[in-house]
């Protein structure tokens, strides 16, 4: 008998899930004291294109959900900008804020340039992209390649046998947040946690946004942080060293960003909005299981 079920994404993502998050909505509608419902969202979603989606979302929201919880800061990105009917549940959307980590303690080292990657192939061409453009920029400037744990082993040690000096490589870093704080510049895709980590430390960055797959996420974020002068951004598809030096020299020359005042606890604005639902709903008890909707897409 839970008091808050928050289901992430689902409906307006992780479809795949549907064969057993459709049953749990359906039990819990039935239950004797049905619990608050919410789904959970990054603030920038994928844009979908097979007809029909967006209203079947629309559907389950509305008979299914109490909040629609978007950990993002409308100043920045409004759910509407990238799902065309939230109007239609604009009543159930509560933004909580981007869900950025704490301020970040000073780190023990101290690096220029912080270049982190995803795993898999397009990780692999940005790191190895950093290390030859390493070489084309002055010596004094110190590189940290933080490599993901999904490289391979045999990728990482080709890697950590080729850096030249004042490259250091890692898989990860603990105190990435840190670095990133005494850092001049962050290089990276553009995924919503590293984006957060990013606006959190106040450094410059590069972004690399991930598009495999018609994927749209990634360079929405990229764009929206470009246009407010927060970043730099390359297509992935045909990274080179030279191309990666020049545009890390560019940014480098840059000054410091000016992060607007974006709000970015939303881990204590989640944790608030759910607590004033619960109060509200112990002094306006929630209808009986045979009033509450139960339609199924």
């Amino acid at each position: 008998e839970p008091d808050v079920v928050i289901i992430e994404a689902f409906p307006f993502g992780r479809r795949q899930m549907r064969f057993e998050l459709l049953p749990l909505l359906a039990e819990v509608a039935a239950s004797s004291r049905p619990p608050l419902v919410a789904t959970s969202l990054r603030d920038i979603l994928q844009e979908r294109v097979k007809p029909g989606r967006a209203e079947e979302t629309v559907e389950l929201v509305k008979n299914h959900f109490d909040l629609v919880l978007v950990h993002g800061d409308p100043g920045f990105a409004r759910i509407e900008e990238t799902f065309p009917l939230a109007d239609e549940v604009r009543d159930k959307v509560v933004y909580t804020g981007l869900v950025a980590p704490p301020p970040p303690n000073e780190a023990a080292e101290k690096f220029d340039i912080v270049v982190s990657a995803g795993g898999g192939a397009v990780g692999r061409e940005l790191i190895g992209a950093a290390l030859e453009a390493a070489k084309l920029l002055p010596n004094a400037l110190r590189w940290c390649l933080i490599t993901g744990p999904n490289l391979p082993q045999a990728d990482f040690d080709t890697f950590a046998a080729a850096a030249p000096e004042g490259v250091s490589l890692f898989r990860f870093r603990r105190d990435f947040g840190g670095l990133l704080g005494g850092a001049r510049l962050s290089v990276s895709q553009a995924g919503y946690n590293t984006v957060c980590d990013i606006l959190r430390a106040g450094c410059a960055c590069l972004l690399i946004p991930f598009t495999a797959g018609g994927e749209t996420e990634q360079s929405t974020r990229a764009a929206r942080l470009e246009q407010l002068d927060l970043a730099g951004v390359l297509p992935e598809e045909g990274i080179t060293p030279e191309l990666l030096a020049a545009k890390v020299s560019f940014m480098l020359a840059r000054p410091r960003p000016a992060i607007p005042p974006l709000d970015l606890d939303g881990a204590a604005g989640t944790a608030r909005i759910i607590g004033e639902r619960l109060s509200s709903r112990q002094s306006f008890p929630h209808p009986a299981p045979g009033l509450r909707p139960t339609r199924s897409a």
